[in-house]
């Protein structure tokens, strides 16, 4: 009978350090995914100076689309923070529509390689990056189910776990764009 005591303590500091242990998991996993996200991002950061630059002397008429590409890549470069990336991102993302359309209107240029195999390698990399913020915002959601949820809530308050942002879309990127085939 007396080991009884004894062993309800070591059960609660077992189940303590393993609560703990969990929630550190998981915030690392959030600040690894936010990286990978990084990671995918400066490849689009690098790959866009390059497009601009090749297209630019076929562009002569188009330098407000250039112009608004490179201070939306200057944005995105400077933006902190899951919320601030995402409005950064949707206008980059934005602007390379825009300059992607002005493209399909110099025949020359849609068929010069280099402009091909950049874009496709911008759409590579878009491809990674929405699977990078999903793993992100998946990890986040797993995160912030432990630090909400009971009895792991009450570790998370004492050692002050706060709840991590999503990456979420800016909500003009929600609307379906009109298709006008005429």
């Amino acid at each position: 009978m007396a080991y009884i005591p004894l062993v309800l303590v070591v059960v609660l500091i077992a189940w303590f350090v393993a609560a703990y242990n969990k929630l550190v998991r998981f915030r690392n996993q959030i600040r690894n995914a936010w990286h990978q996200i990084d990671v995918q991002l400066k490849r689009r950061y690098d790959l866009i100076p390059n497009l601009v630059e090749v297209v630019k002397d076929y562009m002569a008429y188009e330098q407000e689309t250039l112009t608004r590409v490179i201070e939306a890549r200057g944005a995105a470069l400077s933006a902190k923070g899951p919320a601030a990336q995402a409005k950064a991102e949707g206008l980059l993302t934005e602007t390379l529509k825009s300059l992607f359309a002005v493209v399909e209107k110099y025949p020359e240029l849609k068929a010069n390689q280099n402009v091909a195999s950049l874009q496709e390698e911008l759409t590579g990399t878009e491809n990674k990056i929405s699977f990078a913020r999903q793993f992100y915002n998946d990890s986040v959601m797993m995160y912030n189910n432990a630090i909400q949820s009971i009895p792991t809530n009450f570790i998370a308050s004492f050692f002050n776990f706060a709840p991590e942002a999503y990456f979420e879309t800016e909500p003009g990127s929600r609307t379906v764009p009109k298709a006008d085939l005429r």
